[in-house]
């Protein structure tokens, strides 16, 4: 039994014993009237005894709340008539950079873990600084060529970020012979 069964039972209990206290008193009052002399007073007590004893169990009652607030509830005409405002858009939670060099799982484009680590930033080029190039070999995977040029497998992004234009959309599919820029 919850709570508010629980309320609603006394409330209910409250409202019978009321309910019997009145017709108790109305029984009274019948019988006073149909009686006569020495009978009709003692029914008049007993019926000023019943309407105290409603009195005293109306006062021991829980108190009694005004009318609840207009509050739509979620099932009622007036919930579904109001609008939900509107949800944002939920961002994807960035993954906490690899410390360990030499990643032991590299994220493939088309996998989940790919599409919730945000690409590295695109650097633009120091004045003065020569950049290194490295020329793609058959077999090669931007994984395998950030690994041995770069000393961390988890860099590919950061490679394929600078070399977007030489290697095209899918950078799965790196051309052998293509020079890509080594980021510093």
């Amino acid at each position: 039994m919850g709570l508010f069964d629980f309320l609603k039972s006394d409330k209910k209990k409250a409202h019978e014993n009321a309910e019997n206290a009145g017709k108790a008193q109305a029984q009274v009052q019948q019988q006073a009237d149909k009686g006569a002399g020495p009978s009709r007073s003692a029914a008049a007590d007993a019926a000023s005894a019943t309407r105290a004893a409603a009195e005293r169990m109306a006062a021991a009652a829980p108190p009694r709340r005004g009318p609840a607030p207009a509050t739509p509830t979620p099932g009622s005409a007036a919930h579904k008539a109001v609008p939900a405002p509107p949800r944002p858009a939920a961002m994807p939670k960035a993954a906490p950079p690899s410390t360990s060099p030499g990643a032991a799982y590299t994220p493939t484009p088309h996998s989940a873990a790919h599409k919730a680590v945000p690409a590295a930033p695109v650097t633009k080029p120091q004045p003065g600084v020569k950049n290194r190039t490295y020329t793609v070999k058959q077999g090669d995977t931007l994984a395998s060529i950030a690994g041995r040029e770069l000393g961390n497998e988890a860099r590919w992004r950061e490679l394929y970020a600078m070399n977007r234009g030489v290697i095209g959309a899918n950078p799965d599919l790196v051309p052998p012979g293509a020079v890509l820029t080594l980021p510093s």
